[in-house]
């Protein structure tokens, strides 16, 4: 089915962007005029490149004046035949699919007229065009058809062919010549008409696993999913995101669609790998092997090389040169998760104890004794695996070697055999040279007028009589060794006396917020079991004693820095909980102003939004200093400035939540469980974090939750089981194929008993001289880590649209450099993915569609820096989530196993009128409910006769006695338990109003701002990656 070349195709690209350009769809610069400092487009002369990206000197450079990808995104989806003369683009045939002409969304704009700034990269133009219109130009999409349909894309099995002419469920104008899915990761979209179509056949180097049929791919519904037409028209509003036919943008005479199923799909490569290595035991035992996806579970075990749930990294090979990396422009990263969660059937860290000496290190480079130290003269001595400096073994220390050459006691030492394990250290690591004592934490409650009349000061201390109990301690001590202590404030500070001999709490005011002090040593920080009594006393005491305030005003820097003050003159560290719910506008330190301005997005002031006012980079430091950890609760109800607020959290390795216009009735079981999980968390205070390397590279940048004070050495006033730093690395020599790329991380850092401990991870990847070898271990879910908080970094610094076109730019230079270097030899038409990277243009476009890259009028600034600043501190398998959500199909549950049905794709076409799908991203989750779900469904769930009687205002589903509610609260249990924030519930109902806010998630569709759809993405990738390469 691959002959695409209908006469209407043949129009050229550039025929094709002069009739568009005549109805004013060419986006802007990007694609048309060569750009300064992107790569090689046009003179290198700016200085805007972060990361290894855009890099001047690169070897590619487009034709002049050919005008990049300005297409996919302006081609609009057929709905039906089009009528006659529809190839002509006169804007009146652009009418909604719903009939009312007056409703067309702008594409990223809303619905003001359209501006006449050029737009970033593609997915974010400012075009006036209807997101569901009901004809198409035939000459664009026919052309786009013969691209698709003659697109040959990674690895969906020999012979997989479509059950029939039809795609599932659609309307059948759209039979025609159909795409088969060939047996590997090519896929062909011409850019010019003179190609033959490419041979469905041709192998590509790297030989992609069989996968499943298309149907089976989608996740335990039977047979293709109807998408119901009655989809398509939402009386009165926009029409959303990706109404399915937008998918394929083809006309002319014999219509063409391209089918979904096609390109690749994340689920169906989620799948795959639990299908391959789900369940089995993963042992680190190999250097630079590739470990299970983050979303496969399986058991882990440690022989040498630490678990991926501590490291994982973009490529588990290192090119050997610098020329090599810089032509492939792989990131070469590892992320990081020191304090990673083990589960319980797996081996939690050993703790190394050598007394008085303390861990054994090399002498040159300081390298702490682990697996990659090799033992020479008997045993006497060991050279270094990272400096290669010959040591001698200290005597404590001697073992004989065997007649292998390796120590006879190889497995009884955890720093011989592992890749993780802790080392007791001496008080050398100490601050002062003195033992550290036990953390405290302080909790710190904004007791103004709206906080007490919310109800939510009252909520938070009959929580924490609770909660005290549940301080978190090591595995062997009966009680927790954290101290507490109360502070209360408004425009001034109280702290309270809850010293066990009192019979009551006592209060002490500061009210000189400017130079803040702490009032009282003794008695603020105490025992929760000996104080019990006076601390509860107090927490009955503190709503009522504020009961009747009129104050409104808040300060918030004086806050911390008092919190910070009380820790530092108790010799410890700590974490402060700051339950904080208005802008800081009382005459203090830290006070703020509102400078919430619309009217920057899209202008090279926009960054200001994200950069913080006043002193709070100072206090930061200062807070980092002292080992005091900042954790924040907001509770806006406008505009409250997080970049300026969430800054100190975010660099002592605090958390930052945020409840918008909090009630007490819906919001508080959220709020409450984020309490709880964050107080329980198992942690390290005053943490210090350095990473080390063999010879040959180095760590160059380091992103996260963390602070820098030098260029090697990653501050974190605490660090938290999901906390992870992202580490890029960089050649300062050639590499030896032979020895490989040896990483340790070493953290020092007082444990929640406090004592002082260096927790080690070691992993040792592969090395090579051929570019296949690189491209083969790639982990896509890593490169995304590692490209959103680049990003989300450089943002700080750099105009969206520069991050924005490097990212797209960068993406186009890794697929281009593979199809050049790697791929057999194939025709310029062919897009062809590396089978590791095949889905990294579907995630790429999540995360430059994500909220904090896409500046739009109607996304709060507040909202993007809070997303901006989680993203900042994730792990992979957060950020995996985040960016692609979890869809799952709950009509078809199986009650009768524990199996939870596989995920479906996250696009509208997947939904079904007759279904239930649960969606999360580890921040928000939805209960999708189709219009005619079955009342049996509707009754085992929400204990109602129908559709109708379903209340959407619920957060959470009623507990029923029955097999279907007990099992899909099993699974919301199960997704939520892996996550750290707690997501509440939102119930969506088809076609209601909040089903736009739902359609956002659905990231593989157009998005309701504008961004493009992954077909769309994928087309224009493609485009980038054949002007490299001519």
């Amino acid at each position: 089915m691959n002959h695409a070349y209908s006469c209407r195709g043949h129009n050229s690209w550039n025929e094709k962007i002069a009739i568009m350009s005549q109805q004013g769809y060419v986006a802007a610069p990007p694609y048309s005029q060569s750009q300064p400092g992107i790569g090689g487009f046009g003179p290198p002369n700016s200085s805007i490149h972060y990361g290894h990206y855009g890099d001047p000197n690169s070897s590619y450079s487009p034709q002049p004046g050919v005008s990049k990808s300005a297409v996919p995104f302006g081609s609009p989806a057929p709905v039906g035949p089009p009528p006659a003369g529809a190839q002509q683009f006169s804007q009146t045939s652009f009418q909604n699919g719903s009939g009312t002409p007056g409703q067309q969304p702008h594409r990223f704009q809303g619905p003001s007229p359209p501006s006449n700034t050029g737009p970033s990269y593609p997915p974010f133009s400012h075009q006036s065009q209807a997101a569901f219109p009901n004809t198409a130009p035939a000459s664009s999409t026919a052309q786009l058809a013969d691209q698709l349909n003659s697109m040959q894309i990674n690895s969906y099995g020999p012979g997989t062919a479509p059950s029939s002419g039809v795609s599932p469920g659609h309307p059948a104008a759209f039979q025609g010549p159909r795409l088969l899915p060939p047996s590997q990761q090519q896929m062909g979209l011409p850019p010019a008409p003179q190609l033959p179509p490419p041979p469905t056949n041709s192998i590509n180097g790297l030989g992609a696993q069989p996968a499943l049929p298309p149907m089976a791919r989608q996740g335990g519904i039977p047979g293709p999913v109807p998408p119901n037409p009655n989809l398509q028209h939402l009386p009165g509003q926009p029409p959303g995101p990706g109404y399915h036919p937008q998918q394929a943008q083809l006309s002319g005479p014999p219509q063409k669609k391209l089918d979904p199923d096609s390109i690749p799909s994340p689920i169906q490569v989620i799948e795959n790998d639990k299908a391959a290595r789900g369940g089995q035991v993963y042992a680190t035992n190999t250097r630079g092997q590739v470990p299970p996806l983050v979303t496969t579970n399986c058991v882990i075990q440690d022989q040498g090389h630490a678990s991926p749930r501590f490291i994982r990294c973009t490529t588990y090979c290192f090119p050997v040169t610098a020329d090599m990396a810089k032509q492939a422009r792989i990131p070469l990263a590892a992320v990081i998760q020191p304090f990673a969660a083990v589960p319980p059937n797996e081996t939690p860290l050993y703790l190394v104890n050598h007394g008085e000496t303390g861990p054994i290190r090399c002498n040159r480079c300081k390298a702490y004794m682990c697996p990659f130290m090799q033992f020479i003269e008997g045993g006497r001595r060991y050279q270094c695996g990272f400096c290669n400096c010959i040591n001698d073994v200290p005597p404590f220390f001697f073992q004989h070697l065997d007649h292998m050459g390796r120590r006879i006691d190889h497995y009884e030492r955890p720093e011989l055999s592992l890749g993780s394990y802790e080392y007791v250290a001496t008080l050398d690591y100490c601050r002062d040279k003195k033992p550290p004592k036990p953390p405290a934490f302080i909790f710190m409650i904004d007791v103004s007028y709206r906080n007490i009349k919310s109800g939510l000061v009252k909520l938070i201390c009959d929580e924490l009589k609770t909660l005290l109990d549940k301080l978190p301690r090591e595995e062997h001590e009966e009680s927790s060794a954290i101290r507490v202590g109360f502070v209360t404030y408004n425009k001034v500070l109280h702290f309270f006396n809850v010293k066990s001999s009192l019979a009551q709490p006592q209060m002490m005011v500061v009210t000189d917020v400017a130079e803040v002090f702490v009032p009282l040593l003794d008695g603020f920080l105490v025992d929760f079991e000996e104080s019990r009594s006076v601390v509860t006393n107090l927490l009955d005491q503190i709503p009522e004693l504020f009961a009747d305030t009129n104050e409104s005003e808040t300060i918030f820097a004086p806050v911390i820095q008092a919190g910070m003050e009380a820790l530092k003159a108790a010799e410890c560290a700590g974490k402060l909980f700051i339950f904080h719910s208005s802008l800081p506008t009382a005459e203090a330190p830290g006070k703020l102003k509102n400078r919430d301005d619309r009217k920057l997005l899209n202008t090279d002031k926009e960054k200001t939004l994200f950069q913080p006012q006043g002193n709070y980079e100072a206090l930061a430091k200062d807070c980092v200093t002292n080992g005091c950890c900042v954790n924040l609760f907001l509770f806006p109800n406008q505009y409250m400035d997080v970049a300026s607020m969430g800054l100190v959290t975010m660099y002592t390795g605090g958390t930052l939540y945020k409840y918008n216009n909090f009630q007490l009735e819906t919001d508080s079981p959220q709020f409450l469980s984020d309490l709880r999980k964050d107080i329980q968390k198992k942690m390290g205070f005053d943490a210090t974090m350095r990473v080390r390397t063999s010879t040959g590279f180095r760590a160059t940048d380091f992103f996260g939750a963390i602070y820098m004070n030098n260029t090697t050495d990653v501050e974190m006033a605490a660090v938290d089981c999901d906390k992870a730093v992202t580490v890029e690395f960089k050649h300062d020599d050639k590499l030896n194929e032979d020895a490989g790329a040896l990483i340790q991380c070493a953290v020092l850092y007082t444990s929640m008993s406090g004592q002082r401990r260096i927790r080690i991870h070691n992993i040792g990847l592969n090395c090579s001289s051929q570019l296949a070898d690189v491209y083969r271990t790639c982990e896509t879910d890593a490169l995304i880590n590692f490209f959103a908080k680049s990003a989300f970094k450089a943002i700080l610094s750099q105009p969206l649209k520069t991050v924005r076109d490097i990212l797209m730019n960068q993406t186009a230079h890794m697929l281009a450099c593979y199809k050049k270097n790697c791929a057999s030899p194939a025709a310029v038409s062919q897009l062809i993915l590396p089978d590791t990277m095949k889905v990294l243009p579907v995630y790429m476009n999540c995360l430059l569609k994500s909220c904090v890259l896409a500046g739009r009028p109607e996304i709060p600034t507040d909202e993007r820096a809070f997303h901006r600043q989680l993203v900042m501190a994730m792990g992979v398998a957060d950020t995996q989530l985040f960016f692609y959500p979890l869809l799952l199909p709950i009509h078809s549950l199986d009650l009768k196993s524990d199996v939870v049905p596989a995920a479906v794709r996250c696009s509208e076409e997947r939904l079904s009128e007759g279904g239930a799908f649960l969606l999360a991203n580890g921040l928000s989750m939805f209960l999708w409910l189709g219009a005619s779900v079955s009342p049996e469904l509707i009754q085992g769930l929400f204990n109602v006769p129908s559709f109708a009687h379903i209340s959407t205002e619920a957060t959470s589903l009623p507990n029923l006695d029955n097999p279907f509610s007990k099992k899909l609260k099993h699974i919301l249990e199960q997704i939520q338990s892996q996550k750290p924030y707690t997501m509440k519930l939102m119930i969506v109902k088809q076609r209601e109003q909040p089903e736009m806010l739902f359609r956002q998630f659905l990231v593989e569709d157009k998005s309701v701002y504008g961004g493009a759809s992954y077909v769309d993405f994928l087309v224009c990738i493609h485009k980038e990656i054949s002007q490299l390469l001519s």
